[in-house]
């Protein structure tokens, strides 16, 4: 598992077996009601991705469950799981944390198997924490436009690995890639070049244009999906250097 939990210890019990029709039970109420349950779906969905078992949320405790709960002696971004043969116990000092363990349990499923019906997780105890409290990622867009399936793609791919800031590039030199209503030929003009560089202080080029932009609402759309997965998104706007994309514009 990346990144590795700080601590793991094995438990002298019979594994849990994650099959069709367990169940995820969310134990807490109150302010992070909303996020709590939000956390349930994203787990079904993430083992329904990962091993196509199906899962359901439910309010009754049983055997065979996952249970999302809060733990106020745990720190902000701190969790702990406990698996045994009746159930997986995912505590945390806050939705977010919940999240992170939500991800380890994911990330422990066998990759892009399909076809299993069942899957045994291991009898043991976790506990973790990050050591740095900022774990960034930047894509630069205005090099290269993705757009808006892409980003999403590796906003999941973040939150699978616990980073929790997206740097969002977005404009510079080779491109302006965000719609600024009031400046409309920076993306009409400034988000069009006719080719790129093939190396960097060379004269070559490889004569493929490059076009592309974010409206607002699709940045907008971007920044809620990466909310939901509690990933801060931080754009990158550069003034007064890297202008020539606004300067070709204005």
């Amino acid at each position: 598992i990346i990144p590795l939990p700080s601590q793991v210890n094995e438990i002298k019990a019979k594994g849990f077996t994650l099959k069709d029709g367990c169940t995820v039970r969310v134990s807490e109420t109150g302010n992070e009601s909303e996020n709590m349950h939000r956390n349930a779906r994203m787990l079904i969905n993430g083992v329904a991705n990962a091993v196509n078992i199906a899962m359901t949320e439910s309010s009754k405790k049983r055997r065979g469950e996952v249970v999302l709960s809060l733990d106020s002696t745990l720190a902000d971004e701190q969790y702990s799981i406990k698996a045994d043969s009746r159930s997986v116990i995912v505590k945390g000092g806050s939705a977010k944390a919940v999240f992170y363990g939500i991800q380890t349990i994911i990330k422990a499923l066998p990759a892009n198997c399909q076809n299993i019906k069942k899957v045994t997780l291991p009898a043991v105890q976790i506990s973790d924490s990050p050591r740095f409290a900022y774990r960034g990622f930047m894509i630069d867009e205005s090099r290269h436009f993705f757009g808006v399936d892409y980003i999403k793609c590796v906003i999941d791919m973040l939150a699978l690995h616990n980073i929790n800031y997206f740097h969002w590039h977005l404009t510079d030199d080779q491109g302006w890639r965000i719609e600024i209503k009031k400046y409309p030929k920076l993306t009409q003009v400034g988000s069009w070049r006719k080719e790129s560089i093939t190396e960097a202080g060379g004269n070559n080029f490889d004569g493929i244009p490059v076009s592309g932009f974010y409206t607002q609402d699709e940045a907008r759309q971007v920044i809620a999906y990466a909310a939901e997965r509690y990933i801060t998104v931080i754009p990158e706007i550069d003034l007064p250097g890297h202008m020539l994309a606004a300067l070709a514009s204005y």
